[in-house]
């Protein structure tokens, strides 16, 4: 493995969700508080700020091109050139809740957990799925602050951070159906390390997971034992993508929301984007099947 990367000194206040489309051998990230998509190709070192007037939290593909998204007040598709289109909010009814991050199954179905943005160790988080049809369906709750979400390859097992609970959760998910079972820790992170953020899982089945306040990633092995550790010079960095043309480059997206302004000194590239050169080829994320 290559070193660390400094690559793009973009200033995200929370830079999260990358995703590799490999038909423009790209890279999307948004910045949720800035209301910003990013595009970066490597090949010609282009980048591109794209202003949404909704609230985004995480982009994830979709079928021709277009996407699928979450955001502050529910789930939309989004289009580059013609704009968004509201679908449903999971949580309009519950007080200070809201969507954040998100996943395509291997089906092609759209899975978004949700926090309390008021009070983010409050277990008031869910997990849901929306399918195809348009239909949505609660899966778990009693989250504190849903976040990375990622399948084994196979699809069979779906990995959830529960972020202020320390821990990541792993579920047996049933593939037709869409549902889950046999919920159980698959790790818990020591509160000296940080609080686990944004997952990928790798084409090894191995899970990639950010320590939000912790300076580094971990790589886990299926079983939960750590396979390796990689230290940053930022304290919070939140969610990945594999990409390039044999999906090996890592992607890492960071934030400097919460640092003080003596931490912002400390740490003049928090909110920037970073890239590790692997030794292992990461998964092509699916698209929503609608």
């Amino acid at each position: 493995m290559k070193d660390l990367e400094h690559l793009l000194p973009v200033q995200n206040e929370v830079g999260e969700s990358p995703v590799w489309i490999p038909e423009q051998q790209a890279l999307y990230w948004i910045d949720i508080e800035g209301q910003l998509v990013f595009k970066y190709t490597p090949a010609t070192k282009d980048l591109e700020r794209i202003e949404v007037d909704f609230p985004i939290t995480a982009l994830c593909r979709r079928s021709q091109g277009r996407w699928m998204a979450a955001a502050k007040n529910g789930l939309y598709f989004w289009d580059e050139k013609t704009g968004h289109a509201f679908l449903r909010d999971p949580e309009a009814d519950t007080a200070n809740v809201r969507c954040n991050d998100s996943v395509i199954d291997r089906q092609g179905r759209f899975l978004v957990g949700t926090i309390n943005e008021k009070d983010l160790a409050s277990p008031d988080g869910s997990l849901y799925r929306y399918d195809p049809d348009g239909s949505l369906h609660q899966l778990d709750t009693g989250l504190a602050v849903a976040n990375g979400i990622g399948l084994s390859p196979d699809g069979c097992t779906l990995y959830v951070t529960d972020m202020f609970h320390s821990r990541i959760l792993a579920y047996d998910y049933d593939t037709d159906t869409g549902t889950v079972s046999a919920r159980r820790d698959f790790v818990v992170v020591p509160q000296e390390e940080g609080w686990p953020d944004g997952l990928i899982v790798d084409q090894e089945g191995f899970i990639w997971s950010a320590h939000w306040a912790g300076w580094k990633v971990t790589r886990y092995d299926p079983r939960g034992t750590i396979e390796r550790q990689i230290k940053l010079p930022v304290a919070n960095p939140t969610c990945f993508a594999f990409g390039g043309e044999q999906l090996k480059d890592l992607y890492i997206t960071t934030a400097w929301y919460s640092l003080s302004d003596e931490d912002r000194e400390k740490q003049p590239w928090a909110g920037d984007l970073f890239r590790i050169r692997t030794d292992v080829r990461g998964l092509l994320e699916p698209q929503f099947n609608g």
